[in-house]
């Protein structure tokens, strides 16, 4: 099942790339459509709310891992943490420091210099809008290229694909809801295009999955 994850995951990212590379403006039609009234769509207080849940849902699940298996060891349990084992919570923590950490939030915002949509001139910002790649933008740190949220949203694929058998599926769909959801809020609330979150969701997906091959053992693969 992973093999086949990793394929499509990868066959998706190679089609992204290709698209927009082609059509780059295609991201600021998408961008468009959560536009109006000089405004986008999604920046309100609800939209905001919806953002802090997302925001926090990824390390929330790190940190109750964490505590699950720490707490293991004095006679308790947290519920859903009992199956879960010392090299399990091992591959969780690495795959999100090298994903949305090294990977997405040292490695590519801060490099890439691609402005977000708030902040190019088609929506009232005043840099000019660079294709995804393009480093040359006028951002300088904590820019569009990729997104960081939707890469940690995308880690949640890391804690689902450790739930035992018979909830493994339900888990990694619920992962991958949530990570659709994720990007679809930050493109509504004009803070990233549909190329930094497509990427940053597809990239993440691929590393935990080569992860998890790597670390976990042949019984718990």
């Amino acid at each position: 099942m992973f093999r086949t994850f990793a394929i499509f995951a990868f066959a998706a990212l190679c089609a992204a790339a290709l698209v927009f590379y082609l059509w780059p403006e295609l991201d600021l039609v998408i961008a468009r459509w959560f536009f109006a009234n000089g405004a986008f769509v999604a920046a309100t207080p609800l939209g905001r709310a919806c953002r802090f849940v997302f925001y926090w849902l990824p390390p929330a699940v790190m940190i109750y891992a964490a505590l699950g298996v720490g707490l293991r060891k004095f006679g308790k349990n947290l519920p859903g943490t009992k199956a879960l084992s010392c090299r399990g919570l091992a591959f969780m923590a690495i795959s999100f420091a090298l994903g949305p950490g090294a990977l997405v939030n040292l490695g590519l915002k801060d490099h890439w210099h691609r402005p977000r949509p708030v902040q190019v001139a088609e929506f009232g910002g005043t840099m000019e809008f660079r294709p995804y790649w393009r480093v040359d933008g006028a951002c300088i740190r904590n820019c569009s290229f990729v997104s960081g949220e939707a890469s940690s949203a995308a880690w949640l694929i890391a804690p689902a694909s450790l739930a035992p058998p018979p909830f493994r599926a339900p888990a990694m769909a619920a992962a991958l809801v949530v990570t659709a959801l994720t990007a679809l809020g930050r493109i509504a609330i004009g803070g990233h295009f549909t190329s930094d979150v497509l990427f940053a969701a597809l990239l993440t997906l691929l590393l935990t999955l080569a992860l998890r091959r790597l670390i976990m053992g042949p019984g718990e693969r």
